[in-house]
């Protein structure tokens, strides 16, 4: 696509030097990728300004570079435009949804958010759509599904940058897709990754403590979730389509979200009899759940084999989304979160053999670690008295992120767990005896007693060792945190690490059965 195309596209350019028109083979904000014909814009990071890159970009043959410098203050080759817009990530985005030719127009886009919950929604949603015969692609944390395809996304991934995003959004276009649900982050929509995304239904899950150490307050963090519902106002409108923002009464974020909101909302609760849709006669069991579900003038059972209240609060998102703004059959509905037994990571049991259960899940915030031990008090409901019952928690807390939550994780385990192992969780190149210090403290401060009540094992294996030969029949050994995730962060190295992986090697070593090896990590002792 030539230049002059897919400058048309970016809503304001500040000014331009040259007037080269070429033809553009590839965007990207990475040097390392540029080939010849490639546009590269220039973006800031963190802790990285691509701009600093242009010199290289060029001698790799950029054709043109895009940055939000000003013009006069960027020397280039005769014959490569430079074009200076006001943000250059923006511009990422609309230029990579210009060069796909704007594949979210062409199809029903969904867009969920919040801080615990999103991946299951966002799962729910595709299943209900799926049953429903509707043709739809799924971009979450854990996978990209487009049509027969399932590509992992499994190492540190949250939102893909933004020409990501377009490229798997007119691979689905190109399928014969006429739906996508995209998992949304904070960082997704501060770093303007969905922009040009053109959302017709905007969900949120809840908005708790979380990623502060990126949005310095909870108002902030809260704003960002806030550009999915705002961004509904100027996005294209789709033939047969009502824009709709899918709201939680029950979380803090409703007034705020409802009062910004400027297109139609529908609201879901496990509390309020006024809401859109809500739940009626819930049933828990170990198994599962039940209840029916009231939505419009439609009244239908739903059996899922999720388990917990926040798993009801997810289903009620996705019946908000898919039976309220889209009309889909209540029939369909019941048949796709049927079809939804578990989400990878999310609460999901490993089972060896052994006489207690052992389960792996992603809650790495305050309230979601608050949320899975709250579900595995219910499911130890109905067990034999006889037997302990105890819950016992695996976690740790991640380096260069949100330090409050490590005590607040801490805190929320010594009132919820029977037993607490406090361990490793990408503590990249922060000092890992210092964040479980941290934690410990938290511990401590709600009547933790170390060595008794909670434990600090460095190395995440032994920590999953440790809590599974403490278990006793009848006990739950939770080991939450990394979920799905394949990798795990020790300075700038990823090694390869799966927490389910790991529960296998652990209960098949305690039990003398046949299993994987545990997978290395540089805290391992020798003697492993």
């Amino acid at each position: 696509m030539r230049l002059s195309a897919l400058l048309s596209a970016l809503p304001q350019i500040s000014a331009r030097a040259g007037d080269a028109d070429p033809e553009i083979s590839l965007i990207t904000a990475d040097s390392r990728q540029v080939v010849p014909g490639t546009l590269f814009v220039a973006t800031r990071g963190d802790n990285v300004d691509g701009h600093t890159f242009i010199p290289q970009a060029l001698e790799k043959g950029a054709a043109a570079i895009v940055g939000d410098l000003p013009a006069s203050s960027v020397s280039l080759p005769s014959g490569v435009a430079y074009i200076s817009v006001r943000d250059s990530r923006e511009a990422l985005a609309w230029l990579a949804a210009a060069f796909h030719n704007f594949p979210a127009r062409q199809l029903v886009m969904m867009g969920v958010t919040g801080t615990d919950g999103k991946t299951t929604t966002s799962t729910l949603i595709h299943a209900i759509l799926l049953a429903a015969g509707i043709k739809a692609g799924l971009i979450s944390t854990v996978s990209a599904v487009i049509g027969d395809e399932t590509l992992d996304t499994g190492f540190h991934v949250t939102t893909p940058d933004a020409p990501e995003v377009q490229g798997y959004l007119a691979h689905m276009v190109a399928a014969g897709l006429t739906h996508c649900i995209l998992e949304v982050t904070s960082h997704g929509l501060a770093q303007q990754r969905v922009t040009a995304c053109e959302f017709d239904v905007a969900v949120v899950t809840n908005i708790t403590h979380e990623h502060l150490d990126y949005h310095k307050t909870y108002e902030n963090y809260r704003a960002a979730k806030g550009m999915l519902f705002e961004s509904l106002s100027t996005a294209a409108l789709k033939p047969g389509v009502t824009k709709t923002g899918v709201l939680n009464f029950d979380d803090s974020s409703f007034a705020y979200l409802r009062s910004s909101l400027k297109e139609r909302a529908l609201v879901y609760s496990l509390r309020s009899e006024q809401a859109d849709v809500r739940a009626i006669r819930i049933a828990h069991s170990p198994s599962g759940l039940y209840f029916q579900a009231l939505i419009s003038n439609h009244q239908f059972s739903i059996t899922s084999a999720l388990v917990g209240d926040y798993n009801i609060s997810n289903i009620l998102a996705a019946l908000a989304a898919t039976v309220g703004a889209l009309d889909i059959a209540p029939e369909a509905a019941q048949k796709g979160i049927t079809a939804v037994t578990g989400v990878p990571g999310r609460m999901e049991r490993i089972d060896l053999g052994q006489p207690f259960t052992a389960i792996v899940d992603f809650a790495h915030t305050p309230n979601a670690l608050k949320r899975a031990l709250e579900t595995a008090r219910k499911m130890l409901v109905g067990q034999d008295a006889r037997l302990p019952r105890r819950v016992i928690a695996v976690f740790g807390s991640a380096g260069l992120r949100d330090v409050e939550k490590r005590r607040l994780m801490a805190e929320t385990s010594a009132d919820l767990a029977d037993l607490t192992v406090l361990t490793a969780e990408d503590p990249r190149t922060e000092s890992l005896d210092d964040i479980l210090e941290m934690m410990a403290f938290g511990a401590r401060a709600k009547g933790g007693i170390e060595g008794q009540t909670f434990f600090r094992v460095p190395d995440r294996g032994e920590a999953i060792r440790l809590a599974l030969a403490l278990a006793q029949p009848g006990d739950i050994v939770l080991a939450c945190g990394k979920g799905h995730e394949q990798s795990m962060c020790f300075g700038a190295t990823e090694y390869l690490w799966d927490d389910r992986t790991a529960m296998r090697a652990a209960l098949a070593d305690l039990l003398g059965v046949p299993g994987p090896a545990m997978p290395y990590l540089p805290t391992r002792a020798s003697k492993h």
